[in-house]
């Protein structure tokens, strides 16, 4: 089994946060995005990865130290790790395709800015598998429709009409992976384009009207990353899934406890200082920092950043940030937000 994690857009929604750190690196509750969705994945499937491919986009913004981190990712989880690159931003077909050489066989393919919690079993009679949710909304989403066999037998893009209640959540099984990257090359050849992009949707559907088989697979959690109001969300939920599951070493046994208060659950990095600080709930909080005289809730911290006589709730606060709820002087670079 492979898993093909596109990665390479840089995206608008999540700024300024994601202006210097790659949005599936960002991370939640205590780890990068992509790590917990891949983990999350392999934990899903219950059987060995034999390789993962990431798809990254400009190299002075995924550098090497990126690369690094894929690389040893896929190598804790026993997998090989395989490195491309998408050169322009062309869509979710053109971003697989960029992995060409890792498309055969059986395979996963997963976008890197969403984390799910899910128990099942693959279906052995299905050609594909596409993840879903069901959701109150489905006109906001791209949704299955699906025939009495409970077969996926098309994908509609936010319909305007009911469909179904199955959102796409951006998750894909290949019994044979091959499959897709033929009909992708199609698409590329025929440059059929959506919205000025190849879209995986183009080469699925062509399966589809090959006969091949799609059947969901539905997902218990699925919980987006895409701006700053869901990423808090997520990273709330997250630490209450990892608090019910036993999760250890979630406060570093590094932290500094001065005259401060800790409300589980809560991500606590290593050498964090906490000086006469209420910390909690629902807090993530990265290596390296200081939290002094302030509350802080419902939050989430990068690393290396001082936070002082600040009450804060529903914050998302990056790196090597000095902040101090007091301030008369303040720099504030672009996108930033003071609410």
């Amino acid at each position: 089994m492979k898993i093909i994690v596109p990665m390479a857009g840089r995206g608008s929604r999540l700024r300024p946060h994601s202006l210097t750190v790659p949005k599936p690196l960002i991370p939640v509750a205590g780890q990068p995005i992509v790590h917990r969705l891949v983990k999350d994945i392999v934990k899903v499937l219950n059987e060995p990865i034999d390789e993962i491919a990431f798809v990254l986009g400009d190299p002075a913004w995924f550098d090497d130290d990126v690369v690094d981190s894929l690389k040893a990712l896929a190598r804790s989880l026993g997998a090989k790790p395989s490195i491309y690159r998408q050169d322009q931003p062309l869509g979710t077909g053109h971003a697989i395709m960029c992995a060409k050489p890792s498309l055969s066989g059986p395979a996963v393919v997963a976008y890197a800015d969403t984390l799910i919690r899910a128990e099942f079993d693959l279906d052995p009679t299905a050609d594909s598998v596409i993840w879903t949710k069901k959701v109150a909304n489905p006109e906001a989403y791209g949704v299955v429709k699906l025939n009495d066999n409970q077969e996926i037998v098309e994908l509609v893009e936010k319909p305007e009409t009911f469909v179904s209640d199955q959102a796409v959540i951006g998750i894909y099984y290949f019994k044979d992976v091959a499959v897709l990257k033929d009909k992708l090359q199609e698409v590329l050849d025929e440059n059929v384009m959506n919205g000025g992009e190849y879209q995986i949707n183009d080469g699925i559907k062509r399966m589809m009207a090959d006969g091949k088989i799609f059947k969901t697979g539905t997902v218990d959690e699925w919980m987006d990353c895409g701006n700053k109001n869901v990423t808090l969300e997520t990273n709330t939920r997250m630490l209450i899934f990892l608090k019910a599951d036993g999760e250890e070493q979630m406060i570093a046994k590094s932290v500094k406890n001065n005259n401060s208060t800790i409300i589980e659950p809560c991500y606590i990095g290593e050498n964090v200082e906490l000086n006469n600080a209420t910390v909690g709930p629902n807090v993530s909080i990265g290596n390296n920092c200081v939290i002094e005289n302030s509350s802080v809730k419902n939050s989430l911290i990068q690393n290396h950043t001082n936070i002082k006589n600040a009450t804060l709730d529903n914050a998302m606060i990056g790196n090597h940030v000095k902040y101090n709820g007091d301030f008369k002087a303040i720099s504030i670079g672009d996108y930033s937000v003071l609410e």
